[in-house]
């Protein structure tokens, strides 16, 4: 589904010109405040009574804009998801100062009026943020509606992310970041587009900014089947003291401490530090150990002008188990959970620096600017095929890489009030610059070297910039956008004479998307973007810069429904297709052909709540992907979903007992072309059960209730054991984990 760009550049250029060229009309300034952690609160609605004016919402900063068309005295309401809502009074045009007291969840403050599709996700995911309290950031990707995780190497790799139809392997196709900073690596030396999100300290996380298929403007490369944005807190409500303890010798202890509880409108800090260690439910141990470390500092240089600044550090390290051919169990010869090369494992650290200067200027105009620097080591040993091209050492290999990342972006947003329009304008630019040295598969046996199979140093810069037009008035929303993104490549190897030249290539990517409200009970929208993933530093030089930006183009269809105050959905018909691309398999150092795919669906988002303590949450996607210009039934498209759900029933109250039941599904799939080979579906069922009261809580959890037995990770994976004459492809696979609780202490000052 292309987009006609000169049909794109004229509406673009139709509404800015005329529009921008009108007079904003006067407007009423505020801002929308926690009244304990007096942290900013973004989409709180702000709705005249008396006026018969449209409702307006606040920004990432709290502050919202309101026209005054009486000079008579006037009522907004204002509320917020997990707040009791107040009315003010409004008299005379200066700035006002609204703080909302923490209150119970309520449904009927999800507002379907809203401009912004992604605001009413993200205030959704606040929903599902306070229903199910998570451990780490596993089950924070686990509350992302349609997205789906594997993991297969212990807890310490990053997770296998599935999205809209693909197998985005580590994050190929998902872009992920957390307070703006990405998290993805780029030419990564296991896969393209890596996103080990797990120096994220999960209580630490405020929101979850999603949205599926490639249509927003300010997410740019691997933006493809979606992105995920985390946020962290800019101020804790309470300092926290945790130990958790579980099956399989696992504990975990955390610590969240306020360090500045005074004087917080103008000053907030905290620190966190969260410890992990488990030997997981496999016969050889995985003695796991993660240590997380993270700060956050707050500081209103003046009214207008806004410093935060974070750091954070994290090192795991693991051994593994790896994936165990469907033979090797069903013969005797290893236990479901036992291994054929027990040296798997790694090692892997992040260290991150992250400031933020926002200023906003009296016209109403924001300007941000952000600086970000991460320091990466990662070092995995893995062994997919046992005997199958070394049979007298074997075929275990170690990744490893060691990667800078520094990055800038500035971005300007500015809105208007056009009689009974609104213009909201948003311009970007930024650079990101990645150094990785000694990016290095090599062929090892038990974690010892033997040979290097690939060694080089890669630089890959990324710089960006963007429009984007959001107009709305009446029943009406319409967001354009416009993308242009320059990629350079090069890379030094290490282990080759000779050496190829650097590459440049460069893409542009327009987007759309355009709401009609036809009450507040019904909304339509439409979306159709442009997005891409660019591939591996060694395929762009190898292939010397040709078909190396694959793009997507994508569209939805969708409805809103909230026909009552308990009840949301969200329905949405799409289809996205895929260009050609080349991958760099990490793995054995080839590069791949593949050709174009294609996939379409439909995505089911639903929300219920019983009555002020029940809740209940589902989400159901549907998927076809296939290859295209394949032969039918040789055109499956290997490990892509087909079928997942994900949802649950909770009970929330502010004090006393909490809990829910949760539960995660997928149906069989493909895991080869043919789908002569199939990875198995799961239904799994987790609960949780806790006692709140103002200074502690207790707590009880159980994963895989039923102690269901189920394959995490799966592949069709040509492999041979030893001893074995000649090599066999079946299912190779992670078990998943076995029935496990854990207990919880915590203690809030």
């Amino acid at each position: 589904m292309r987009i006609s760009q000169p049909i794109y550049f004229i509406l673009s250029f139709f509404m800015f010109s005329i529009l921008s060229q009108a007079n904003a009309q006067e407007v009423i300034k505020g801002k929308v405040i926690d009244a304990v952690s007096r942290q900013p609160l973004e989409a709180a609605s702000i709705a005249p009574i008396s006026t018969g004016a449209p409702a307006t919402f606040t920004d990432q900063y709290g502050n919202f804009t309101i026209k005054s068309n009486t000079k008579e005295p006037f009522t907004i309401a204002v509320s917020f998801v997990g707040y009791v809502a107040d009315t003010v009074t409004v008299s005379g045009t200066g700035p006002l100062w609204i703080t909302l007291q923490p209150g119970v969840v309520d449904l009927k403050d999800v507002v379907v009026l809203q401009n912004n599709q992604s605001t009413k996700f993200t205030t959704l995911s606040k929903i599902d943020l306070d229903l199910k309290p998570v451990r780490n950031t596993q089950e924070l990707l686990r509350l992302v509606p349609g997205l789906f995780i594997a993991q297969h190497a212990g807890g310490g790799k990053a997770e296998q992310i599935f999205l809209r139809g693909f197998d985005c392997d580590h994050g190929t196709d998902v872009q992920v970041s957390v307070d703006e900073m990405p998290v993805n690596m780029v030419s990564h030396a296991h896969g393209q587009g890596y996103a080990d999100s797990h120096f994220i300290i999960a209580e630490t996380i405020n929101n979850i900014d999603f949205g599926a298929g490639p249509y927003y403007t300010q997410h740019g490369n691997l933006n493809t089947a979606g992105y995920v944005a985390f946020s962290t807190f800019n101020s804790i409500p309470q300092s926290r003291i945790q130990v958790e303890a579980g099956r399989f010798n696992s504990f975990r202890t955390l610590a969240l401490i306020d360090l500045l509880k005074k004087n917080k409108d103008r000053q907030s800090a905290y620190i966190a530090a969260d410890y992990n260690y488990t030997n997981g439910p496999t016969v050889n141990k995985q003695d796991f150990r993660r240590l997380n470390l993270f700060g956050k500092y707050n500081l209103a240089i003046s009214p207008a002008t806004q410093l935060t600044a974070s750091v954070s550090s994290f090192t795991s390290k693991w051994n593994a188990s790896g994936q165990v051919p469907e033979r090797a169990v069903k013969s005797g010869m290893i236990d479901r959970f036992g291994s054929i090369d027990p040296t798997e494992g790694g090692n892997t650290e992040r260290h991150n620096a992250n400031i933020l200067l926002a200023h906003q200027f009296n016209s109403g105009t924001t300007w941000e600017n952000q600086l970000f620097y991460s320091r990466y080591l990662f070092n995995l040993y893995s062994d997919f095929t046992f005997f199958l091209n070394d049979p007298v050492n074997g075929d275990e290999i170690n990744q490893a890489e060691y990667r800078n990342i520094y990055g800038y972006s500035s971005t300007v947003k500015h809105s208007a009030s056009i009689g009974n329009w609104t213009l909201h304008s948003i311009y970007g630019t930024g650079l990101r610059y990645d150094a990785t040295t000694n990016s290095q598969l090599a062929h090892v046996v038990k974690r010892q070297f033997l040979e290097n199979i690939k060694l080089g140093d890669i630089r890959e810069a990324n710089a960006f910039g963007f429009i984007q037009q959001q107009v709305s008035g009446g029943k009406l929303f319409i967001d354009a956008g416009l993308r242009f993104d320059y990629l350079h490549f090069s890379y030094f190897d290490k282990l080759n004479t000779s050496q190829l030249p650097a590459q440049g290539k460069s893409i542009v990517s327009p987007k759309i998307n355009i709401q009609y409200t036809i009450n507040p009970q019904v909304q339509l929208f439409v979306k159709a973007g442009k997005g891409f993933h660019s591939n591996d530093t060694r395929v762009v030089i190898a292939n010397r810069g040709q078909q190396i930006l694959p793009a997507a183009y994508g569209g939805d269809l969708g409805i809103t429904l909230k026909p009552n105050n308990k009840l949301l959905l969200n329905i949405a018909a799409w289809y996205l297709y895929l260009d050609q691309e080349f991958v760099y398999a990490g793995d054995d150092g080839n590069i791949e052909p593949s050709g174009k795919t294609r996939r379409e669906g439909i995505d089911v988002i639903a929300r219920y709540q019983f009555n002020s303590h029940l809740f209940a949450n589902a989400n159901i996607n549907f998927t076809r992907p296939r290859a295209i210009g394949k032969i039918k039934g040789q055109d499956y498209i290997p490990l892509a979903p087909t079928a997942t759900s994900t949802g649950g029933l909770f009970y929330k109250a502010k004090r006393g007992f909490n809990g829910g039941l949760s539960y995660r599904f997928i149906k069989n799939r493909p895991a080869n072309e043919d789908n002569s080979i199939v990875a198995k579906g799961y239904f799994l069922l987790d609960g949780s059960i806790n006692y709140t009261q103002q200074r502690y809580e207790i707590g009880i959890a159980l994963e895989n209730i039923f102690n269901t037995k189920w394959n995490e990770a799966q592949f069709a994976t040509e492999s041979r054991l030893q001893n074995e004459p000649f090599p066999v492809t079946e299912l190779n696979f992670t078990p998943g984990t076995a029935f496990f609780a854990r207990i919880k202490f915590a203690v809030f000052f």
